[in-house]
């Protein structure tokens, strides 16, 4: 609204004109009195908003107080020449006045760059030529020019008017010139209209016949109370905008900056006239050797100016290079994790809304492992590829963070459509990617974080980092979308690791051993060695909590190393105190992360060797999932397998490759999963019965021994027995025991064995 009255003021100010002929009384001041309240009107808007920075603050304060200046003198030349045909008021110079010093005093709010003392310097050298320039050119050239009614007293307030509009040019110059300055550059330049007008008005003021003087008067406040205020709407304009545009960090080239070379070249040209002039010839000689020298070292200055925006050119050319390459990753040419983190940053300083999809890519180990890391890299760089093209261009922002890991930055925080983005790349990266000669599968696993209120960029990607290793967890190939809780069950997990850590040096970990018997005899055949934990502040503490744990954490490693001596010393114990009614071998699992380790095979090694067992009496459980880790593991595997030492596949049957297993790795042992014998002795799944004798007769076939495991009632174990399983376990057998009552168990089961032999 305070721009359009401007605007309305101007046009009204010009049809005033028109209607009068050119004849102007005080009165025809009014719309100009209305312009520049206007402009004080949206100077000040600016200036109150306590969000902004304290220099455009204080820019636009000084701007409305200028304006404010201009409308104060308007208001007084009317109040004191009402109707009367007003000469050149003096309350009008001052306020003209007032009003430049008013300006250039905001611009001292703003940075200017460099604030060393050269620069400070070598910017009042420039304000100070064009001011001596300025009022040589008004003292000495358009003062000879004026028109007879005009007093010395006009003469000279124009003057002061017309040399402080050129040194507010310098200035703004200046600013407009300073990289990624706080000001709109469009700004800036409306606000160029002002000072240009001033220095206008000023030489028409005193050059000027009646007629253009009046034309002057009545246009003069309008043109400058309009070219603020559509300065300061600019830059509330550009304030309220929801996305702002990138400010380009090199500095702002501006045609002001050229004002001091004008400003000799111009002083010089007054030396020529004023030496045409009646003086001697030597006097004139002087003079024009004086302009010569002047005119080579403007030609020198500008010739170093040339020179030094070329080689500047230069600089940022390399300059940008190089932040392109900071900010970029190499390989695929993705925004790197410093760019991804600094856009996010900047979205949440903003108050943007922002969502952020943590891509990693499942089992890329087993792809460098098995193949080389070059054919690793090309199988990133077309992963990367996908993500660019299933991403929107303008909005969302792919990057690889590093490795095996990416990340999409979506310029919303819808969670609908974050979910569908996360659903989008997981269904582009399912396609087998062509590398080489090579058909790959590299599915990935997704986490999705919506950036909420007070977030930062850190927080936001640990949330999605969070969410991703969830969908691991969970099977892979998924997204996750991060919810709160999940941060506090990371928080136990930490503590819990680290109460694990200090329980393995406190010995507060023990085995437990869960009989595996003999179905058809009844004796125990053998144990498996199975973990706990008793936590001198919670109590017992389940597997099921703390397993997960030490994988996650590499403490399975240590973890597993106890569990695998402490099983063989306590068989070798059995063994020496029960003679033949001891079990022979003993039952240990073993996790991927442990077959993973180039020193596993050694370390069983010493643990046979250290407590007197033979290979044959350590049987190593191993699951489907652990089998398919990669090279390593199967070439560990084999040479367990070499040293005599029996391999058990435990949870068979849940898989997707069991049988090629079968083929392609030394099994001894099929342990049929929990699931297909819950429910067998009912009869109503056909399909677990399916699976239950074929089970047992591949093992059969190949030589193999089937365990069924998790037997829990007495109908179970007979319909087992029925179909050829001659071992099992399960609560209905036998709980978990110590090692005392293990013992006394073994002992127990002798005499079932020979009564079963004498019968």
């Amino acid at each position: 609204m305070p721009l359009a009255v401007a605007v309305a003021s101007l046009i009204a100010s010009a049809l005033w004109l028109v209607v009068h002929e050119g004849d102007i009384s005080a009165s025809g001041l009014l719309p100009g009195v209305l312009a520049c309240l206007a402009a004080a009107q949206l100077c000040r808007r600016i200036g109150a908003q306590i969000v902004l920075s304290r220099p455009i603050r204080g820019f636009w304060r000084r701007h409305s107080h200028a304006a404010f200046c201009l409308f104060l003198s308007s208001i007084l030349v009317v109040a004191v020449y009402g109707a009367r045909q007003p000469a050149l008021s003096p309350y009008l110079f001052a306020g003209l006045v007032l009003a430049v010093v008013m300006s250039m005093l905001g611009f001292l709010n703003l940075p200017l760059g460099d604030r060393s003392l050269l620069n400070v310097l070598r910017i009042l050298l420039d304000g100070l030529t064009v001011a001596v320039a300025g009022a040589l050119i008004f003292f000495a050239v358009v003062v000879d020019f004026a028109a007879p009614d005009v007093t010395a007293g006009i003469r000279t307030g124009m003057s002061l008017v017309g040399t402080g509009g050129l040194i507010a040019l310098v200035v703004i110059g200046r600013a407009a010139a300073a990289p990624a300055g706080p000001i709109d550059a469009v700004a800036l330049r409306l606000l160029t209209i002002a000072p240009l007008s001033g220095v206008l008005i000023a030489v028409l003021e005193i050059m000027g016949d009646e007629y253009i003087r009046n034309v002057v008067a009545a246009l003069a406040l309008p043109v400058v109370g309009t070219a603020i205020g559509a300065a300061a709407y600019r830059q509330i304009w550009v304030l309220g905008r929801t996305t702002p545009e990138p400010e380009s960090e090199a500095p702002r080239r501006s045609f002001f900056n050229l004002l001091p070379v004008l400003a000799v070249s111009s002083t010089a040209g007054l030396l020529v006239v004023l030496s045409a002039r009646e003086m001697t010839w030597s006097q004139r000689m002087v003079i024009i050797g004086a302009v010569l020298i002047a005119g080579f070292v403007v030609l020198r200055q500008l010739t170093g100016l040339y020179e030094n925006r070329r080689l500047l050119g230069g600089i940022r050319d390399k300059q940008a290079e190089l932040e392109h390459l900071a900010m970029h990753d190499s390989l695929t040419g993705l925004a790197n994790r410093a760019r991804f983190g600094q856009i996010l940053a900047e979205r949440l300083e903003a108050h943007l809304p922002a969502a952020v999809l943590l891509i990693d890519v499942d089992d890329f180990k087993t792809v460098n492992d098995s193949m080389g890391h070059a054919l690793g890299d090309q199988l990133l760089y077309e992963v990367a590829q996908r993500l660019r093209h299933s991403s929107r261009a303008a909005t969302d922002l792919p990057a690889r963070l590093g490795g095996d890991e990416f990340a999409v930055l979506l310029s919303g925080d819808d969670a609908g459509y974050a979910e569908q983005a996360a659903g989008r790349i997981l269904e582009v990266l399912s396609a087998p990617f062509r590398v080489g000669e090579h058909q790959l599968l590299a599915q990935a696993s997704v986490g999705v974080a919506l950036a909420g209120p007070g977030d930062s960029a850190d927080e936001v990607l640990r949330n999605a980092d969070i969410a991703m290793y969830a969908a691991k967890d969970a099977g892979k190939a998924s997204w996750i979308r991060y919810e709160p809780r999940m941060r506090a069950d990371l928080v136990n997990h930490a503590r819990l690791g680290s109460e694990l850590h200090n329980a393995l040096i406190r010995h507060e970990l023990f085995l437990l051993y869960q009989p595996v018997f003999d179905l058809t005899t009844g004796r125990m055949s053998g144990a498996e060695a199975l973990v706990r934990w008793r936590h001198p502040d919670r109590g017992f503490i389940s597997p099921v909590d703390f397993i997960p744990v030490a994988e996650r954490s590499g403490l399975i490693v240590p973890l597993g190393k106890f569990v695998l001596r402490e099983a063989c010393t306590q068989l070798a114990r059995w063994q020496a105190e029960l003679g033949p009614a001891a079990i022979r071998s003993i039952n240990v699992n073993v996790a991927a992360r442990q077959l993973r380790d180039a020193g596993f095979v050694d370390e069983v090694w010493a643990a046979l060797r250290d407590s007197g067992l033979q290979p044959g009496n350590l049987v190593l459980e191993v699951t489907e999932s652990s089998v398919l880790d990669g090279r390593r593991v199967r070439e560990t595997l084999e040479a367990l397998h070499a040293m005599g030492i029996s391999l058990a596949l435990d949870d068979f049957g849940t898989g997707q490759s069991s049988l090629s297993l079968l083929r392609a790795f030394p099994v001894d042992v099929l342990k049929l999963d929990k699931s297909f014998v819950d429910g067998i002795s009912e009869g109503a799944d056909r399909g677990r019965l399916a699976v239950a004798a074929a089970v047992a007769q591949l093992a059969e076939y190949l030589g193999l021994s089937a365990v069924a495991e998790g037997i829990e009632t007495e109908a179970q174990a007979n319909r087992l027995r029925e179909m050829g399983y001659r071992l099992g376990q399960g609560f209905h057998l036998a709980r978990p025991l110590p090692p005392d009552e293990a013992a006394a168990l073994m002992v127990a089961t002798v005499p079932a064995l020979d009564q079963a032999t004498l019968t």
